[in-house]
């Protein structure tokens, strides 16, 4: 895995080691007993959701809910993103996140009169009861099965290019420092300064900041590390990746997991909650360099087993 950094802040002296509504990835799934055709919201709570909506939302989202610069909050990709989840983590996505430039401003009643909006433009009927705070963990978007590829019987052009610690180095190691380093710097602080003379990756960090960035250094980990597993990648000293052991696949899975629990900590907008995840990270990173990188796995010689 990706070289390790220092043991989160609590632990260590030193440490140096994702515009919009961000599609809200099926992160995590929970256990409810409604769903949202059961009528859980009043039409009265989504027109004011609509009313907050025009005000706040409609120049991103569109008014059709369609998705312009946003994501849609309305149709089959949206159901798609949300299915099984609970009408809690709309509802904090919208209050914690929203709007990107200012978020945490959206108070969770208004966050929850949003939500009653987006409802009634899915065609969800209405009831005569508002939405309460106290119910939205137990009320859940309906399941989908995962959208089928579509196959037409070629052989997919997609190759491997780089070798194992090029990928790690070049994806994995930047995007797990980026979730460490909310440990050193809080990702709530200003907007960074133009670079003065101009720098291209000085100035990225202008266009994105802050808590966008920890969004998608968590989401690049979920999103990149099956990679680990792609058949022909071969390890920087040219054996080929493990991709068939089990503890290599378990390793892998570990470090998707991690990301997806990082994420769901950074929609919290709580460093501390962040900073959690980053002990998990340093750990699920050392299990598998313990075996792969330092070549330690039991029965074999040293170096035996690595992978670098």
């Amino acid at each position: 895995m990706i070289p390790v950094g220092p043991t989160a802040v609590r632990r260590a002296a030193a440490v140096i080691c994702v515009s919009a509504f961000v599609g809200a990835l099926s992160i995590a799934g929970h256990g409810q007993g409604r769903s949202i055709g059961d009528r859980v919201y009043s039409d009265a709570q989504a027109t004011r959701g609509q009313q907050f909506y025009q005000k706040q939302c409609v120049s991103c989202h569109g008014g059709a809910l369609e998705g312009i610069v946003g994501p849609p909050l309305s149709g089959d990709g949206f159901l798609a993103v949300w299915s099984a989840r609970s009408l809690a983590d709309l509802v904090n996505k919208i209050e914690q996140t929203m709007p990107p430039e200012q978020p945490g401003s959206v108070a969770r009643p208004q966050a929850i009169d949003l939500a009653s909006f987006i409802l009634r433009t899915g065609k969800f009927p209405a009831g005569q009861t508002e939405l309460a705070a106290d119910a939205l963990g137990q009320i859940a978007f309906p399941a989908r099965a995962p959208a089928a590829v579509a196959s037409s019987g070629a052989t997919s052009s997609f190759a491997v290019a780089g070798n194992l610690a090029q990928l790690m180095r070049g994806v994995t190691f930047p995007n797990a420092n980026i979730l460490f380093n909310v440990q050193v710097k809080d990702p709530a602080t200003n907007k960074p300064a133009m670079p003065i003379p101009f720098d291209y990756v000085l100035w990225g960090s202008t266009v994105y900041y802050g808590w966008q960035v920890v969004d998608q250094a968590a989401l690049m980990l979920v999103e990149t590390t099956p990679l680990f597993l792609l058949p022909g990648r071969r390890c920087e000293n040219g054996r080929p990746v493990p991709v068939d052991r089990a503890d290599w696949k378990q390793y892998t899975a570990a470090l998707i997991d991690v990301g997806k629990a990082a994420y769901k900590a950074a929609q919290s907008r709580n460093a501390d909650a962040v900073n959690k995840v980053s002990e998990q990270l340093n750990e699920t990173c050392a299990n598998c360099h313990k075996v792969y990188r330092d070549g330690t796995r039991e029965g074999s010689t040293a170096g035996a087993s690595r992978c670098q």
